[in-house]
């Protein structure tokens, strides 16, 4: 089920990308005079065919949902009536070629200030960035940082979510600079943290950003009270019944669900004399727990669930909502901001100062597609936000084949006063075919790593 969610909604986000692309070229090409022939959302067999009155455009939907693209009247590609030359794109100003090729990526950029605004307007949901306990030694420590600081701002950015801290620690920790975070500590006095990202290495991991900066989202204490009891477990044979609160695992004290939770994991296949109050009642029943293995060694596992009380996590969440100019506003400057983020993601990457094991392919972007639906409207919004502006940012990189290689022959053809030579042009699709192809494979690659552990 999860597999079919998955890739329903990897198919909704693809298609409507695309379209929005797809539909900056065709809109800008007819307004500028060029005759489009066919409008396809999708590549192969054709589903849907249809033309509309009076209008010489094809409109498509084909079977592989991955892509998509615009046929123009063009010399290069086919033979062209006399009197239609002057509709032709390869008949068209300089300028206007590049505006017609430009027009897909900034649709995307344009389709992500939207989606952001209704975000803002819809209203986000999130954790407080309330700071949990600080590895000692590490950045965070050296930088001041305390349990229960709460984070109001990453250098000249308020972040009242731990998402938002998130994105502005990472994009400091590319500058590998010192940053400094404006905290409320625990008496609500303002407080200033700083971390020296320039001490640390300059290929360092931050796919595990929190680690690395030496602490984690403060978590508050889950009693250990047990919920639900699967049938014929270890849990259920034992004797453990819902409700039941756990006090001691083998004469040590129990003080929240997590902690008990770690003894059971560590322990798999040990009996040991577990005391539980039921009804004010201390009773000690042995517990066995089953051994399970995982990626990532042998646990043990009881088969129990935990009672969460009605009032937990009261005070962790926020909603952040603004006016609808506002929103735009916010939308436009977060559009701004992430396309910057993921294009110096990029350099670095090419660097070699961030590990290209943070490129995602279709895999990896289709759990997040099911992931963020099943959350809600405005997860998916900001999922379609996120990589309609990771579209627009590859498209109009110097590839030849993209967007951006396009516009390189432009400059080219503005410098020496005549278009590049089609032999040159052959050359270039060809590398940007293996380009396109290695990054495919690496991008594969990434994903059958996350998705094997």
């Amino acid at each position: 089920m999860q597999f079919l969610s998955s890739a329903f909604f990897f198919v909704i986000a693809i298609g409507v990308l695309v379209t929005v692309h797809e539909f900056g070229h065709f809109w800008v090409a007819r307004r500028l005079g060029v005759k489009v022939l066919r409008f396809s959302v999708g590549f192969g067999r054709p589903l849907l065919t249809w033309r509309r009155k009076n209008d010489p455009t094809e409109y498509v939907l084909a079977a592989i949902p991955l892509g998509g693209y615009v046929q123009m009247l063009d010399e290069r590609e086919g033979p062209v009536d006399e009197h239609e030359l002057d509709q032709a794109f390869n008949h068209k100003p300089l300028l206007s070629r590049c505006a017609v090729v430009v027009a897909g990526p900034l649709f995307n950029f344009l389709f992500a200030i939207v989606a952001y605004a209704l975000v803002f307007m819809i209203g986000i949901n999130g954790m407080k960035p309330i700071v949990g306990p600080v590895t000692p030694g590490s950045l965070a420590a050296q930088g001041g940082f305390q349990t229960m600081d709460i984070i109001q701002r990453v250098g000249n950015t308020e972040t009242p979510t731990w998402n938002g801290v998130f994105l502005q620690l990472l994009a400091a920790s590319l500058d590998m600079q010192q940053v400094t975070v404006v905290v409320h500590d625990e008496q609500g006095i303002e407080r200033q943290r700083r971390l020296a990202f320039q001490s640390l290495p300059a290929a360092v991991d931050r796919e595990n950003l929190m680690d690395m900066i030496g602490f984690r989202p403060y978590r508050p204490i889950l009693p250990a009270v047990i919920g639900q009891i699967e049938a014929g477990g270890a849990a259920d044979r034992a004797g453990l019944r819902a409700g039941d609160r756990v006090i001691a695992w083998d004469g040590q004290a129990v003080e929240s669900w997590q902690g008990w939770v770690q003894l059971i994991r560590d322990h798999p296949e040990q009996i040991r004399a577990v005391i539980v109050d039921r009804d004010g009642q201390e009773l000690t029943l042995p517990l066995q727990a089953v051994r399970v293995q995982t990626p990532d060694g042998d646990i043990g596992r009881i088969g129990a669930g935990v009672e969460v009380p009605p009032d937990f996590g009261d005070g962790m969440l926020t909603t952040i909502r603004y006016s609808p100019l506002r929103a735009l506003l916010l939308g436009i400057n977060k559009t701004v901001d992430m396309s910057w983020l993921t294009l110096r993601m990029l350099g670095h990457m090419i660097s070699g100062s961030v590990s290209a094991s943070n490129i995602s392919g279709p895999i990896s972007i289709a759990q997040y597609a099911g992931y963020s639906a099943g959350i809600g409207l405005v997860a998916f919004l900001g999922y379609l936000a996120l990589i309609s502006i990771s579209l627009g940012v590859l498209n109009l990189l110097p590839v030849p084949i993209l967007d951006g290689g396009h516009l390189l022959y432009y400059l080219v053809e503005f410098v020496k006063g005549s278009p590049v030579s089609e032999q040159t042009m052959m050359l270039g699709q060809r590398i940007g075919i293996a380009l396109l192809l290695g990054v495919m494979v690496l991008a594969f690659y990434n994903d059958l790593v996350r998705l094997l552990g």
